[in-house]
C-alpha cells in the first residue's frame, strides 16, 4: 500500500497529472451536483463537445487550447441560454443543433491538418499526463472563479433548482441565473478537457454528483462535499491504477479513460450498496410492523 501510495508520483510528470486531478475532481464534484439537481446532464454533455471547434482551432494555429475551448465554451453556453427561452424551440432541440453543429467544425478544422488521426485522438480523450503547470495555474485560477460564484450565489442556485417559480417571484432573473450557470460549467469543462478530453469530461461532472446524490438526501452542501470527495479519490486511484497497470504489468491503460472507470466502478459499488441497504431496511420495518394494516402501510 505504501508503494502505491508514494511510487507513483515520486515523477513529476505524475505529480502534475495528481494535482490537476484533484483540482478537477473538486470542480467537477461540486458544479456536477448543480447539473444532477437540474437534470441538466445532456445540456452538460452537448457543453463538453461544444469547446471542441474552439480547441481544434487553436490546435491548427498553434494557440492555447484553453482560449480557445474558452471562447466557443462561453459562446455555446449564451447561445444554448438565449435559445431556450424561445418557447418555439424546445431545450432538447436546441441542445442537438448546437452540439452537431459545433462538433461538426471541429472536425472539419482538424482533418485539415495532416496528423489528422493523432490530433482528433488528442483533443478527444486528453493527456493527463502531459498536464504542465501553466495548465495547472489556469485549472485554478479558474477553480476560483467557479467556487467564489457557487458560493456567492448558492442559495439562488438552489433556489432555482428546486423552485423556478419562486425564484421569479422573489425577484430574481431566472434567465440570468441559467446564464451564469452555464458559464461556470462551461469554465470547468475546459479546465478538464485538456486532461481527459471533450468525450470522457462529462464523467468527472456527472458521475461524482449521481453517487453523492445516493448517499447524501437531505443537504446540498454535503452532497457537494461527497462529490468532491469522490472526484478525488477517482482521480488519484485512477492515476494509480494506470501507472500499475501500465508499469508492472505492461497493459497500457490510459490515464483519462482509467480515472473515468474507476468513477464508473465507484458508483456502481455506491449504487449496489444503498440499493441493498434500503432493502434491509425495508425488510427490518416489515417484520417489526405486527398489524397487517402497519405492514401494507410501510410497504406503501
Amino acid at each position: 500500500m505504501t508503494r502505491l501510495f508514494i511510487e507513483p508520483f515520486q515523477a513529476g510528470y505524475l505529480q502534475r497529472a495528481l494535482i490537476e486531478a484533484v483540482m478537477l475532481g473538486v470542480l467537477g464534484g461540486i458544479i456536477g451536483v448543480h447539473v444532477v439537481l437540474r437534470r441538466l446532464e445532456f445540456m452538460a454533455d452537448a457543453l463538453t463537445h461544444t469547446v471542441f471547434p474552439g480547441m481544434a482551432a487553436a490546435f491548427v494555429v498553434g494557440g492555447s487550447l484553453y482560449v480557445g475551448a474558452l471562447i466557443t465554451g462561453v459562446l455555446s453556453a449564451v447561445l444554448l441560454t438565449l435559445l431556450t427561452r424561445n418557447r418555439r424551440v424546445t431545450s432538447d432541440a436546441a441542445l442537438a443543433v448546437l452540439l452537431t453543429g459545433f462538433f461538426s467544425i471541429g472536425v472539419i478544422l482538424v482533418s485539415r491538418s495532416r496528423s489528422y488521426t493523432a490530433d482528433l485522438t488528442t483533443l478527444l480523450f486528453g493527456r493527463v499526463l502531459a498536464v504542465d503547470v501553466a495548465q495547472i495555474v489556469a485549472t485554478g485560477l479558474t477553480g476560483v472563479v467557479v467556487l467564489a460564484v457557487l458560493w456567492a450565489l448558492h442559495k439562488e442556485l438552489v433556489l432555482r433548482a428546486f423552485d423556478p417559480e419562486a425564484t421569479a417571484a422573489l425577484g430574481y432573473s431566472v434567465t440570468t441565473l441559467d446564464l451564469v450557470l452555464n458559464v461556470l460549467i462551461t469554465l470547468v469543462v475546459v479546465s478538464a478537457v485538456r486532461a481527459v478530453g471533450s468525450v470522457l469530461v462529462i464523467a468527472l461532472l456527472i458521475t461524482p454528483a449521481a453517487a453523492a446524490q445516493l448517499l447524501v438526501r437531505r443537504s446540498v452542501g454535503r452532497m457537494m462535499v461527497v462529490a468532491a470527495a469522490i472526484g478525488v479519490v477517482g482521480g488519484w486511484l485512477g492515476l494509480v491504477v494506470s501507472y500499475e497497470g501500465s508499469i508492472h504489468h505492461g497493459w497500457r491503460l490510459a490515464s483519462g479513460g482509467t480515472i473515468v472507470l474507476v468513477l464508473t466502478v465507484i458508483f456502481v459499488l455506491v449504487l449496489a450498496a444503498t440499493t441493498a441497504l434500503g432493502a434491509f431496511r425495508r425488510r427490518a420495518l416489515l417484520k417489526e410492523a405486527s398489524l397487517p394494516g402497519a405492514a401494507r402501510a410501510v410497504t406503501a
